[in-house]
């Protein structure tokens, strides 16, 4: 072989190494670990760098890399204040920049899934800048100009209900600059008690799909885009590993009034100290002041014995017209239990196994799902369906749900790992496909983290294929995607039950089980006898189970009439009516009713309505009352310019905790196990399933070895290797042979 010829094979093989290296950068850029980011200090070795350290890859538009920056760091204040059915929020992220450069930060983070966010400042020194409400693609102008012009800028995007990001310019060598940002939520009420999250860290999301592009940002990082979540690159951030020096400080507190007396406060994540005012109401703090951003937060608190309310009434006037809050609690229905009529019920269970559930988790799914069928009858049929990157059932058909079936069901569940990726979709297909016999009630039993990007592909799945079934999503984890978690339960036409540590596992499936047993609460009704229709926040009401109230916002034109509930229980007929006139005034009802329904239009674009038409209603309640929405955002900028003309600017996301109890190789790895076959029925022996992973693969030698996405850079090094394996056999053979 010639010197050419070799030199030609060597050419061949590393342009096929560099596409392949290409392609795996991008499905490792999903959620990339921080390590790649954050291994050398700007011009040191990477022996004196410290552990933790924040870094940012150099701008690409200020010309040749001039090696990497410390990254601004962030902590965050957050106050709360509880009202009646009512809370509001100040979140304030501080972002200081301990370099000798200027910079510009991204910051991804959550808010509560029904948070309606209305106000954002800039906080310059001891100069404070309102931020405005525009268009998303305007706001995003106003700030790009800004930061060209070297004005300090903030911008806040919402990338879904649920994940927002701050992006803040210019911020000087050693400066700090703040960024204030208010919501408003309605509480939750379940079981007989309330309760209040604050979501603090993004985990890592699965974004399944073909990749459509690949294109570094302005901070360097790979960022995909695929079919079926295009945006992957704006809710995804670089993660620290668990062993690196927590980041993100949080401080949290709370005045909690809710206006009657109350008892059993509890805060089963993270420890507070309490404190009680003469006029009865609390105040909560963290407490051991701040705490990284690695779990969420919750507080939960219940009605003292006799001052339970079974209705409740808020109002607010804004722009001349009335906006009204109703909660309405049905009767228990331990009441009429005796008349209870459970028909007989084919659950099919969903176990997420996938990287993001290793560790905490999946212990806390298994005993939750172990529960659960050993809390089946004998009239009952079940089966179970697992997945990670692809989809397996226990049987082939669903089952008969005797004692020997449970146990060997149980026994089956104890044995399970979790790894690899999150491929929702295939697994619903999977448990949705069929149909139960005749009599039989269908309720679909899903347990995961919902820790996936492709959310509205699986509403829309959801909503297009359960039939007369019912969805239960049990959200298992520190940090679930409450979002996905709410409104996969909410179109399922079920519930959302959160387990976020082990030692919750049996209350919280007790819980379950007494709605899972009860009967529901259909053909909700709500009826008006004011002089105009009102404008509810949805057009259609829920059903309920036990221990739910109904709840809903709506717009009306005047204080008057009456607001009639009406629904049947078990056969019988209930309702309860409340005067309008008699509504509490309370402070942010208007937005929550704006955010209710911008919610509702959404969900109507699920539905394939018209998209411009829903589209432009959306930005039309926004724009009014000032929230940021997924086509409206919130931009400040400061008239005078900070960053002298000429000094280059560097940019990147700024990290994220690993969300506590995640396993970071789990998640980010690249072992696959290979799930058990279904048992079949008809012939007692096992078959293979139906290939239903949909995601990235590479063909090796003639067979398929799949990667997730979101894994380390090791199929990278694999493909390294064998690229030098080839090209060492190449030279060896140049050298061998003649010219």
């Amino acid at each position: 072989m010639s010197i050419v010829q070799s030199l030609a094979q060597m050419r061949t093989i590393f342009q096929a190494l560099l596409a392949a290296l290409a392609a795996f950068a991008a499905v490792s850029a999903q959620a990339a670990p921080a390590e790649d980011a954050f291994s050398t200090l700007p011009r040191i070795t990477p022996g004196e760098v410290g552990r933790g350290s924040l870094l940012l890859r150099p701008d690409a538009g200020d010309g040749p890399p001039r090696g990497f920056r410390l990254a601004p760091l962030v902590a965050t204040e957050v106050e709360i204040t509880v009202g009646g059915m009512v809370a509001r929020a100040v979140v304030r992220q501080h972002f200081r920049n301990p370099s000798a450069e200027w910079v510009e930060g991204m910051y991804v983070f959550p808010l509560p899934e029904n948070a309606a966010v209305d106000h954002l400042r800039l906080i310059v020194g001891d100069r404070l800048i309102d931020g405005l409400i525009k268009e998303r693609a305007e706001a995003r102008r106003i700030y790009e100009v800004a930061r060209q012009q070297g004005k300090k800028a903030g911008l806040l995007e919402s990338e879904r209900p649920n994940i927002f990001t701050t992006s803040i310019a210019n911020i000087g060598p050693g400066e700090h600059v703040a960024i204030e940002i208010e919501y408003q939520q309605s509480l939750a009420y379940d079981q007989g008690g309330f309760s209040l999250r604050f979501p603090m860290v993004v985990g890592p999301r699965y974004n399944p799909g073909a990749i459509q592009s690949v294109s570094l940002t302005r901070a360097g990082w790979a960022v995909q885009a695929t079919d079926q979540v295009p945006d992957a690159g704006r809710i995804s951030a670089p993660v620290l590993r668990p062993e690196q020096r927590k980041i993100n400080p949080v401080t949290l507190s709370i005045d909690l009034a809710p206006g009657f007396p109350i008892t059993d406060i509890d805060s089963p994540y993270h420890a507070i100290t309490l404190s009680e005012a003469e006029n009865g109401s609390h105040h909560i703090e963290l407490g051991e002041g701040a705490v990284p951003a690695d779990r969420d937060f919750q507080l939960s608190w219940r009605p003292a014995a006799g001052s339970a309310p079974i209705a409740g009434l808020f109002t607010e006037a804004f722009h001349g017209e009335y906006y009204l809050l109703a909660m309405v609690l049905p009767p228990d229905p331990s009441a009429d239990a005796a008349a209870t009529v459970v028909p007989p019920r084919e659950v099919i269970f969903v176990l997420d196994i996938s990287g993001s559930m290793g560790s905490q988790s999946i212990r806390q799914a298994k005993a939750a799902l172990a529960l659960a069928i050993d809390r089946l009858d004998d009239q009952d049929r079940f089966n179970l369906v697992i997945f990670n990157h692809t989809a397996s059932a226990l049987f082939a058909l669903p089952r008969a749900a005797d004692p020997a079936q449970r146990a060997m069901a149980v026994r089956f569940v104890n044995g399970l790992e979790a790894d690899g990726g999150t491929e929702m979709a295939s697994a619903l297909r999977l448990a949705l496909a069929g149909a139960p016999p005749a009599g039989f009630l269908r309720q679909i039993i899903f347990l995961t983290d919902g820790a996936v990007g492709n959310e509205a592909e699986l509403f829309d799945l959801v909503e297009n294929s359960l039939g007369d079934g019912r969805l239960f999503t049990i959200g298992i984890g520190a940090a679930p995607n409450s979002y996905f978690m709410t409104k996969a339960a909410e179109s399922g036409r079920g519930t959302f039950t959160h387990i976020g540590k082990l030692a919750e596992v049996s209350d919280r499936m007790e819980a379950l089980f007494a709605k899972l047993e009860s009967p529901v609460m259909t053909d909700l009704a709500m009826t008006w006898a004011v002089g105009a229709t009102p404008d509810m926040s949805r057009d259609t009401l829920p059903d309920l189970y036990a221990g739910e109230p109904v709840v809903v916002t709506a717009r009306i034109p005047a204080l008057e009439g009456t607001l009639t509930v009406s629904g049947e229980r078990n056969g019988a007929p209930w309702q309860a009516v409340l005067r309008v006139a008699d509504a509490a005034p309370a402070e942010g009802v208007s937005v929550l009713w704006a955010r209710d329904r911008i919610d509702d239009l959404i969900h109507s674009g699920h539905r394939r309505e018209n998209p411009d038409v829903i589209r432009q209603a959306l930005v039309d309640i926004a724009l009014e009352h000032h929230l940021v929405s997924k086509y409206t955002s919130l931009v400040a900028v400061d008239i005078t310019p900070s960053r002298p003309d000429g000094t280059p600017l560097a940019s990147g996301k700024l990290p994220l905790n690993l969300p506590h109890g995640w396993d970071f190789d789990k998640v980010f790895g690249e072992a696959h196990r290979a799930l058990p076959a279904p048992i079949d029925d008809r012939d007692a022996g096992l078959r293979p399933t139906p290939a239903s992973a949909t995601g990235n693969a590479a063909q090796i030698g003639g067979g398929v070895i799949a990667f997730p996405q979101g894994a380390t850079p090791a199929p990278l090094q694999l493909l390294l290797g064998l690229a030098l394996i080839l090209l060492g056999t190449v030279l060896l053979r140049a050298r061998r042979r003649p010219t």
